[in-house]
């Protein structure tokens, strides 16, 4: 195993262990269908989530989920022997 590709794995799993820790640490959609039957969304915390943790956390996500999709495909490829 080259050195590029321990460091390439490396990265693999810290990826995964990222991951596993921002989908955990997310809350979950409590409102559901309830939004529906009038739901308030026009408040003041709605405004301001994107701005909070809890608001950056899905960003951060798909962000993440994207470059572990990309690392996944590069390793699959075997460019890193």
């Amino acid at each position: 195993m080259s050195g590029l590709s321990v460091f390439v794995t490396v990265i693999y799993i810290a990826f995964c262990v990222v991951m596993v820790i921002l989908v955990l640490s997310q809350e979950g959609k409590q409102q559901g269908l309830g939004t529906i039957g009038g739901g308030n969304t026009d408040t003041y915390w709605a405004k301001i989530k994107g701005h909070t943790k809890e608001g950056m956390l899905p960003r951060l996500t798909a962000i993440l989920a994207s470059l572990f999709l990309l690392v996944s495909l590069l390793i699959d490829m075997n460019l890193f022997k």
